[in-house]
């Protein structure tokens, strides 16, 4: 079997990206700049070709410069044109993180900063987001984070005055707001002029009529289509297509949002409302379905000189009908011909001039029938995209800084290749490696919404692996995404399906279909059988065949048995120690104590843009084995950073932010980092943010595999979230056990910080109670469980209702406030299982307390230093990462303040904590209690830098390597004179059927910062920059349970006295003119009518407040209301605290304008050395 799997299989080349030919379609009449070798006067390095042996390393450190003649591309960047009639640029971020625009636009925005600044140019940025690098106030000269409104972005635009804007950086936020901007007039007044994409280009790409005239114009299909603005005009254009499944796609939208596939009509027309609501055009295509086809996208771009070039293209694994960024996607493609390539990229061309793009990058996505080849445009994006990071790291090739670069005009031959330094950028990246990109879910937190993929995306997160073939890179994304996979295979306690279901699950795109595969695979389906089922591609299906082959076999040996060959073979298919382990009945270490005895070790390969045509000058490392490596690594002083993996609803660009100013930091102080991560859409994976980069899975094997290639002083676990902390301790053990040498000589390779025993410490709730006792520190009263019945036993004794939660969990993973047995029944056999390797913390829940977070730094030497005391807007019970919060506090006694200081800076000492910490504490009847403590980053380090003006990560990685807060000049709580309010967004209308309630599980995706003197001003930025549309007139539907009616009588007084309607339930209402204040009153749902679905549905509320009971009813007609609330974008608070903070903003709007203010007016001393890197 062995030597038959060994010698063939399922293959196929890898090819280049893009190749270059001399064939082009006579439907070009403009010559293409492609540049070749010998056109651009560079001679080929012809070892590269024959060898790529460590004698000659091609990614050696060796200097660039050289005596030699300039390159005829290089003479030609004296005619350079840069444009030198504007000075001053506003770059328009993307907002907050929401599905379907995520940090990948964070990346972008930095580099185009980063650019910009470089050129000489004054930036001014405006971006809602504070959880980003690029709204650091030193990475631009004016930084606006507020509302991204137009109203609000014509303040900045009077004030600083740009010459133009550069629109194509922020995603659809920033190209929507650009757009309304243009036709408003608004830019026309200032005089101020589009870079990057002109409205015209904009509105051909986005508007989907014109761009279906305009690919008819080029002689290009698109799917039989036409475009709606009402649901009658739908239901026209779908009898006229004549055949059901339709597919609805929204204009000027992202992520797919308010599309989908119908296929009946009562669908047809739910989407259809969805669709023409979330379009700011109020416009839909309506289109006949291509489900079951190849889909393709390129990215391309151009220049003003009219060259075009193709960066990448990418191959979905998923058939059409799956989003993209929902399907598990390939770079370069795979099951293409050459000619049939060369097909695509001519349209790619052909369609980026048609649209106008002068300068920068375009996304073009096409459809390819399997059948008989036939080629269908599906759409265009006249910008930076989700994808273009993916390109960008896949490649090499910084698409956002080069699009930047070509706005102020700059053409592609006059602009060098960062990596090589040697070739243009117009010269096409070629890769001679496979880049996969699994997408990561969360519909565990949407529980009511199915679990099915359609054209609307609903990915939270990412992972990337490159590797020599898509097997090995494949199973590196899986293990990389932290979902219990350790390559492609059933993961532990996979609960198998039954046949009706398995059979379903591989017709209907789901999350999981890529290891139901592995099932059916079992079952004996065959790959014929599973391409009628899944219309997944023979070819990637064959690929899957041997994998799962080899597991077969690797089933049927013994661990001793595997020979160097065997070995060797299984890891270029990508298998995991783990994996191995499981198969032979053995454990990780056996495997790899075995794997290294037999000389078989990971050789690491530098990502080139060019497939080692050429020296590359850029350190960007993966890992594979084929046994030459070419790290290169130096014996400096380095630490390795590892990263925070796939974003999930819990975990995201946060840590990342963190993860960067680590790298920032210490190279200024000295060291190499050595960034680690798997996401591709972040800037901790831009190959210039750190002196090298690993793409490789956050893995205990992984992680080790780098260590001992580079042997690092320190390691850094602090900044990653819980993805680096859930193999801390494991890594801790194997580096104690096993002691590496640093490549510096000083002493032995080491976890950085805070101890893996201490963070362990704060994690394990029994210890955790037993330092807190120590300490003597109040906290609310509970414990762990380790079975059913001590759950029971537990919960019982405190009484309900409880707070219980698995242990070592971020985001509030399955966290849940529990009212009773029959509650914590269906929690232990839903939910999560108990066992003594999973237990549970159950806790006596403190109704209507208010919650804090606190951020606090800690030095070697026992120094503790707050940064940051948070008041939680929402009552504590709601998940701190959903509620919104207010720096500084706004109600909380000083006796209590004073009291939590003390209690931090116990707790901090007695943690051993060095660098950050971050404790939570409830404040019930002016009594406090602490929660939980956090000795690493947390999602609150940018928010409070942002609003105290000190880069606290910053500060934490110089303390960890053994500096003193003294040192650094911190040594003080900053006690900001103005207000800070952050505010989360939620992704509820992506998940139909899920209620809107807020909880104790985590499900924001984002967050948002309003910043001002007052609260009640800070707080209604905050609002309406995460997409609450406050109202100033109109009624205001109330409805409170019995527990909260005291609550919002001052609040109602407070809108009545403003002018607004009042209109409540019966329950509400009585007790509403009980105190005084007059109120209409409306039936419930089950009552009669009119209800309040009806004055919804009428437009008559233009705002409603309503908390659960959390009976049936409310269930059931709470839900349905709060739905309709939301499919209507009628603003909805769901506390009574968030009703008594929407009052004041409200308060606050009518009292006059919001006024824009930039970071640097409140913090005119910011410097930030580190970031000086950046800009070099």
């Amino acid at each position: 079997m062995s030597a038959q799997l060994l010698s063939g299989g399922a293959t196929r080349g890898v090819g280049r990206a893009a190749t270059h030919s001399s064939h082009r379609s006579l439907l070009f009449s403009r010559p293409i700049f492609v540049g070749t070798a010998a056109e651009l006067g560079l001679k080929p390095r012809a070892a590269a070709r024959k060898s790529r042996g460590v004698e000659t390393p091609r990614c050696s450190a060796a200097s660039t410069t050289s005596t030699a003649s300039p390159l005829p591309w290089q003479a030609a960047m004296s005619e350079i044109k840069k444009r030198r009639d504007i000075n001053t640029i506003m770059i328009i971020g993307a907002g907050p993180i929401v599905i379907g625009q995520a940090c990948e636009f964070d990346y972008s925005g930095t580099q185009a900063c980063k650019s910009l600044k470089k050129e000489g140019y004054r930036v001014i940025l405006l971006n809602s987001n504070p959880a980003t690098i690029m709204t650091d106030p030193g990475m631009a000269d004016r930084t606006y984070v507020g509302p991204m409104t137009p109203e609000l972005a014509e303040q900045i635009l009077a004030k600083e005055r740009p010459d133009a804007i550069l629109p194509t950086m922020g995603g659809q936020t920033g190209l929507n707001l650009a757009k309304t901007l243009a036709e408003r007039g608004i830019l026309a007044k200032y005089g101020i002029e589009l870079i990057g994409a002109k409205l015209p280009s904009i509105d051909r790409a986005e508007d989907r009529e014109l761009f279906k005239q305009s690919m008819t114009r080029i002689g290009l299909k698109c799917a039989k289509s036409a475009t709606a603005t009402t649901l009658e005009e739908a239901l026209t254009i779908a009898a006229d297509i004549g055949k059901y499944p339709i597919i609805v796609r929204p204009a000027f939208t992202l992520g797919g949002t308010g599309g989908g596939i119908a296929y009946n009509i009562d669908e047809l027309k739910e989407i259809v409302t969805g669709g023409l609501t979330a379009s700011m055009t109020s416009q839909v295509l309506v289109e006949q379905s291509l489900l079951g086809w190849k889909e393709f996208e390129l990215e391309v771009m151009r220049d003003l000189n009219d060259n075009c070039m193709i960066v990448c293209s990418i191959e979905n694994v998923d058939p059409m009908g799956v989003h993209t960024g929902d399907s598990i996607t390939v770079a370069p493609s795979q099951t293409l011909t050459d000619k049939e390539l060369q097909r695509l990229r001519d349209a790619a061309i052909a369609i980026i001039r048609e649209m106008g793009v002068e300068c920068g990058g375009s996304n073009v996505q096409m459809a390819v029938n399997p059948d008989d080849g036939e080629m269908v445009i599906i759409e265009m994006n006249p910008r930076v995209s989700r994808s273009s990071a993916l390109a960008s790291k896949a490649t090499g090739f910084p698409i956002a800084k080069m699009a930047a670069k070509l706005a102020v005009g700059y053409t592609l031959d006059q602009i060098a290749n960062d990596i090589t330094q040697k070739t243009p950028a117009s010269f096409e990246p070629s890769i001679d490696y496979v880049v996969t990109k699994v997408p990561r879910f969360a519909f565990e937190k949407f529980p009511g919404s199915k679990p099915e993929l359609t054209t609307m995306m609903k990915s939270v997160g990412e992972v990337m692996a490159i590797g020599r073939t898509w097997q090995e890179s494949l199973q590196k994304a899986l293990r990389g995404m932290e979902t219990g996979l350790d390559g492609w295979a059933l993961p532990k306690n996979y609960k198998r399906l039954p046949r009706d279901q398995l059979m379903y699950k591989l017709r209907v795109p789901n999350p999981d279909r890529i290891v139901i595969l592995f099932q059916a695979m079992e079952e004996g389906l065959s790959d014929a059988e599973l391409f009628e089922l899944t219309k997944i591609d023979p070819w990637w299906l064959a690929q899957m065949r041997e994998l799962f082959d080899v597991s077969m076999w690797l089933k049927s040996k013994k661990l001793p048995e595997l020979s160097a060959e065997e070995m060797t073979w299984l890891k270029q298919k990508g298998f995991s120690d783990s994996q191995i382990s499981r198969y032979t009945g053995s454990t990780m270490l056996d495997v790899r104590a075995l794997r290294k005895s037999l000389g078989v070790e990971p050789s690491y390969k530098r990502v080139d843009t060019c497939a080692a045509e050429f020296d590359a000058n850029t350190p960007y490392m993966y890992s594979t084995y084929d046994g030459n490596s070419e790290c290169a690594p130096t014996n400096a002083r380095k630490v390795l950073i590892l990263g925070g993996g796939p974003n999930r609803i819990g975990q995201g660009i946060e840590f990342d932010y963190c993860c960067c100013h680590a790298s920032f930091s210490l190279r200024k102080q000295g060291f190499e980092t050595i960034m680690m991560n798997c996401n591709p859409e972040t800037v901790s994976t831009d190959y210039d943010t750190s002196t090298r980069l690993y793409f490789e899975p956050i893995t205990v094997e992984d992680v080790l595999n780098v260590i001992e290639a580079e042997r690092p002083e320190g390691v850094i676990v602090q900044f990653g979230g819980q993805t680096p902390l859930k193999i801390a301790m494991d890594l801790d053990r194997a580096l104690k056990s096993n002691p590496i040498a640093a490549a510096s000589g000083n002493g032995n390779v080491r976890v950085w910080g805070t101890s893996p025993e201490s963070i362990d410490i704060a994690e394990d709730r029994d210890r955790w109670m037993d330092l807190l006792t120590s300490l003597n520190i109040r906290q609310p009263a509970g414990g762990s469980a380790r079975s059913e019945d001590e759950a029971f036993a537990k919960a019982n004794s405190l009484g309900y209702p409880v707070m219980i939660r698995p242990s070592y969990v971020l985001g509030g993973r399955a966290m849940e406030i529990l009212y009773s047995n029959e509650d914590l029944k269906r929690y232990v056999t839903f939910a999560v299982e108990v066992d003594p390797e999973r237990p549970v913390l159950i806790d006596k829940y403190l109704d209507r307390a208010v919650e804090l977070d606190v951020d606090a730094l800690c030095d070697k030497d026992g120094n503790v230093v707050i940064a940051g005391i948070m008041e939680h807007i929402e009552q504590a019970g709601i998940h701190s990462g959903d509620s919104a919060c207010s720096l500084p506090t706004q109600s909380i006694p000083p006796k209590v303040l004073e009291e939590i200081r003390s209690w931090t800076i116990s707790v901090a000492k007695a943690l051993n904590v060095v660098g950050l910490i971050n404790i939570q504490f409830a404040i019930q009847d002016d009594v406090p209690y602490i929660i939980e403590a956090n000795p690493r980053a947390s999602r609150t380090v940018p928010f409070v830098a942002k609003a105290v003006g000190h880069p606290i990560a910053k500060y934490a990685s110089l303390l960890m390597s053994g500096k003193t807060l003294a040192e650094i000049g911190f040594t003080e709580e900053p006690i900001p004179p103005h207000v800070a309010v952050k505010e989360v967004v939620l992704p509820f209308n992506k998940f139909p059927g899920a209620d809107t309630l807020l909880g104790p599980e985590m499900r924001s995706t984002g967050e948002v910062m309003g910043i001002d003197k007052e609260f009640s001003a800070a707080f209604a930025k905050a609002q309406i920059a995460a997409g609450q549309r406050l109202p100033k007139t109109g009624k205001v539907f109330i409805s409170m349970a019995d527990k909260y009616k005291p609550d919002i009588i001052a609040v109602a007084r407070d809108l009545g006295n403003l002018g607004f309607g009042l209109v409540a339930t019966t329950g509400t209402a009585t007790a509403l003119r009980a105190a005084g204040v007059p109120c209409e009153q409306v039936f419930k749902i089950q009552e009669g009518r009119p209800n309040p679905a009806d004055l919804m549905k009428n437009g008559e509320v233009s705002l409603v407040m309503m908390t659960s009971s959390g009976d049936q009813a409310d269930l059931r007609d709470g839900k349905e209301l709060r739905r309709l609330a939301l499919s209507l974008s009628i603003p909805t608070v769901t506390t009574v605290a968030g009703a008594r903070a929407t009052a004041a903003a409200l308060r606050a709007m009518r009292a006059g304008p919001l006024v824009q203010i930039p970071l640097q007016d409140f913090f005119p001393n910011y410097y930030d050395d580190s970031l000086e890197l950046m800009l070099k």
